[in-house]
């Protein structure tokens, strides 16, 4: 197990003025400031190119930053090079295997890697929670794309490492698989691991995330529990059938957006702190119309999301 500072850190991950800046001038995080609550389930968001894979790169040993610190489980990137490793998991985006190995092979490497005695090594519990125990003996070329991910979520816990970043773990997988694996990452996160995930599923995102933090240009431009960042959301939907056609659609002053979406159906937008579906629902009738039915529809993470990651 990870060998711990005298008090568990407050902060999984601590990030301070982070900076990367690649060859040919490319600023790819600029002055950035993370702290990762311990214990949560944490998303990290952002357009392609934010800045999130770098960050991750970072914190994996494998890029090298420009400036700023970096600290993992309370140990310094720079100081303690072997603690923070050690104390992070890392699966990501591309799957890469050796073809000639095991998955039992793979996992025994990794843990040789780590510096895991032969007597302490989980592999074979750790391809029962991943559901490849009856593939601990076929060639790693032999497994579907969804098992080899899988795999890779089991490789990165060889070592019991208190931090679990996935970075992109459900690209590309069926649902089934997307459900077995965010299963197993709930139990992981109820036995005290801290999960840090990349998406570019937002529901996923808003569905697992107790708190969310978005990147945009190489900073953090948002950093809140996953319901607070929700509610920032101000457009409400709501979809009103009437009683007859619609030749032109009315307009009232609490209408941020109205538009015809069928014969009898009007879909009209408005601010939540303007107005409430009360009253637009009064200035439908106002216009003449009586109104058959009401279907509403509340913001979620991605209205958020769009909207921040397009005004920074």
């Amino acid at each position: 197990m990870t060998e711990t500072p005298a008090s568990a850190p407050e902060a999984a991950i601590e990030i301070s003025n982070l900076t990367k800046i690649y060859k040919g001038g490319k600023r790819a995080l600029d002055g950035m400031n993370l702290s990762i609550p311990r214990g949560q389930i944490y998303g990290l968001l952002g357009p392609n190119g934010a800045g999130k894979s770098t960050t991750i790169n970072i914190l994996a040993g494998m890029v090298n930053k420009t400036s700023g610190t970096a600290r993992i489980w309370g140990f310094d990137t720079d100081v303690n090079p072997r603690n923070a490793k050690n104390s992070i998991g890392i699966v990501p985006q591309e799957i890469v295997f050796d073809p000639f190995f095991t998955p039992f092979e793979t996992l025994e490497n990794q843990a040789g890697y780590y510096g895991v005695p032969k007597g302490q090594r989980r592999s074979m519990e750790l391809l029962r929670a991943v559901h490849l125990e009856d593939k601990a003996h076929a060639y790693a070329r032999t497994l579907s794309g969804g098992m080899k991910r899988r795999l890779l979520v089991a490789k990165a816990m060889v070592h019991s490492p208190p931090i679990l970043v996935l970075d992109e773990p459900t690209a590309g997988v069926d649902v089934q698989l997307r459900q077995q694996l965010w299963a197993y990452v709930r139990e992981l996160n109820a036995l005290g691991v801290t999960i840090v995930l990349t998406t570019h599923y937002l529901e996923e995102a808003e569905e697992l995330c107790d708190r969310i933090g978005i990147i945009n240009h190489g900073r953090l431009i948002a950093d809140k529990p996953t319901r607070e960042l929700v509610d920032m959301a101000q457009e409400k939907v709501v979809q009103v059938t009437v009683d007859r056609d619609i030749t032109t659609p009315p307009d009232a002053p609490c209408f941020e957006k109205v538009e015809r979406s069928g014969d009898r159906t009007l879909t009209i937008t408005y601010l939540k702190d303007r107005a409430n579906a009360g009253q637009v629902l009064s200035a439908v009738q106002a216009s003449g119309l009586a109104i058959v039915d009401v279907v509403t529809r509340d913001p979620d993470l991605e209205d958020v999301f769009l909207n921040l990651t397009a005004a920074a």
